[in-house]
């Protein structure tokens, strides 16, 4: 994920856009993973960042690198902290 942000300097306002919903993405893949594993806060924040991310992508990729840099750096640690707090890859989330 790092590296996905360096590269973000330099990439065009698309590719930025795209870059962003991604993270987005992983965020929101998160916040499901945090829900098996009863983290409800962890669960509402990263859902409540992705959709904020995921609403102000085109301005982000249209905003200075920098900026977008560091929103993208804030949801980076908060996917890296709960990867290390849950290390092992939800399989299924079937609830009975």
């Amino acid at each position: 994920m790092e590296e996905t942000i360096k590269i973000i300097k330099d990439a065009s306002i698309a590719e930025r856009e795209e870059i962003i919903v991604d993270f987005a993405r992983w965020l929101e893949t998160a916040s499901q993973d945090a829900l098996v594993y009863g983290e409800g806060r962890f669960a509402v924040m990263s859902a409540n960042m992705a959709e904020a991310i995921r609403i102000n992508a085109d301005e982000l990729a249209r905003n200075t690198s920098e900026t977008t840099e560091r929103v993208l750096l804030q949801a980076c640690a908060m996917i890296s902290q709960f990867r290390a707090a849950y290390p092992h890859r939800v399989l299924s989330r079937a609830v009975h």
